[in-house]
């Protein structure tokens, strides 16, 4: 328990920011894989349509500062990865 006032709110202010990281970081990975789960059914325009969705999640999480900017362009860039993948095979 914090023995400050300051240090009471520094533990509310911290804990309704891990849960709205919580929500965005648990956002971005069930988008991924929504997007995974479409490339292994071999359905293309289903992954497509997820890419989508994903790729603006990714993108609302690094505005936020949820998550760094190069992890969501590593992110995006290995879902593109998979869904071309499928696209090719096509």
């Amino acid at each position: 328990m914090p023995n400050k006032r300051s240090a009471e709110k520094r533990v509310r202010t911290s804990e309704r920011n891990r849960i709205y990281n919580r929500y965005w970081t648990t956002r971005c990975k069930t988008s991924s894989k929504k997007v995974l789960e479409a490339v292994n059914s071999n359905d293309l325009e289903l992954a497509v349509k997820r890419l989508d969705e994903a790729q603006s999640a990714l993108d609302k999480a690094v505005v936020k500062g949820v998550i760094h900017r190069n992890t969501a362009a590593r992110r995006k860039s290995r879902l593109n990865k998979a869904v071309r993948k499928i696209q090719e095979q096509a």
